[in-house]
């Protein structure tokens, strides 16, 4: 009994061995993993870099408009201070639309350069340059201040983004289009300029003064607006423009002008004083009121320090009229 119990138990422990190998799967072989490979960034140009970003299409346009791509394209390096589409937007409107016009092509290339630097100044660079100014390809310089860590380019203009690595330099990104400062003008041709004096100004042409203030100077003139022009009794500006009145126009304008360069901080330090004027032997009274200048007690200064390049203009709200 026992030698049947012990055959039967190597039966059955035979039989198990037997099934286990039948159904023992064969071991997988180990698979590779595959790593994608890494796309390694294509560097490009200034113009191309800021055309594949997508948030300068406004500068862009504008570039092509002024015939500049070859120029950003160019060996360099150049620094960029790049405005964005928004910023763009910022600008009074018709702005962009007026620069982008054939006849302004100058002007549009004028503002456009103003945003370049020669060189590669990096963002490291830039923040030790507060309180300096830089040269601009347009020939002005752009003025840096660092404020809370923060660059900032003519006082308002911040830099938001930077070191745009390019092929032939580098972008800072800023949130306001950089304008250039005006050209200086001479004291006529300024007053054309303004738009608020044409008055004043076919009154010097009529009494033949265009070369005298146009000449070297320098001159302070206190200029009339139209509506200081307009606040005279009817039919004086007419009568003063007659040919046979022509000395006593002439006089009354060259009583509006004092030789040399009298600046705003200068004259409010004359309150009480005489200041002696192109009209020979006739001076006008200065008085100083709660920090408001006055000529003549009535004629009030309303716009101070409009420089010239052959002197200086202060905008006045009546026409000065010698006694």
């Amino acid at each position: 009994m026992k030698r049947l119990q012990i055959g039967s138990l190597f039966v059955l422990l035979f039989t198990s061995l037997v099934l286990a190998a039948c159904g023992a799967a064969p071991a997988a072989a180990p698979t590779a993993t595959v790593v994608p490979a890494t796309a390694v960034p294509v560097a490009m140009d200034i113009v191309d870099t800021a055309v594949a970003d997508g948030r300068f299409t406004t500068l862009v346009a504008a570039v092509q408009a002024a015939g500049l791509v070859d120029t950003l394209k160019g060996a360099g390096p150049f620094t960029v201070f790049a405005p964005t589409d928004e910023a763009f937007a910022k600008l009074p409107a018709g702005t962009v639309e007026n620069l982008l016009k054939p006849e302004n092509l100058e002007t549009l290339k004028n503002v456009l350069l103003y945003h370049v630097v020669s060189g590669n100044v990096m963002a490291a660079d830039v923040v030790t340059l507060d309180g300096k100014t830089a040269d601009t390809v347009a020939g002005s310089a752009v003025n840096i201040s660092v404020k809370d860590g923060k660059v900032f380019l003519n006082e308002n203009v911040q830099v938001i983004i930077t070191d745009i690595v390019t092929t032939n330099g580098v972008i800072h990104v800023i949130d306001t289009v950089l304008l250039p400062p005006a050209k200086l003008a001479d004291i006529v041709d300024t007053a054309v300029a303004d738009g608020r004096f044409t008055t004043l100004v076919a009154a010097v042409q009529a009494a033949g003064l265009v070369d005298t203030l146009k000449g070297a100077g320098p001159f302070t003139v206190f200029a009339p607006t139209d509506d200081a022009f307009a606040k005279l009794p009817a039919g004086t500006v007419e009568t003063l423009l007659k040919p046979e009145n022509l000395e006593t126009l002439k006089n009354t304008l060259l009583y509006h002008v004092v030789p040399g360069m009298v600046m705003a901080a200068d004259v409010v330090t004359l309150d009480g004083k005489m200041a002696d004027t192109a009209f020979a032997g006739n001076s006008i009274k200065i008085s100083v009121k709660d920090g408001k200048v006055y000529l003549n007690e009535n004629v009030q200064v309303i716009i101070t320090d409009v420089m010239t390049t052959n002197g200086v203009i202060h905008v006045i709200d009546t026409v000065l009229l010698p006694e």
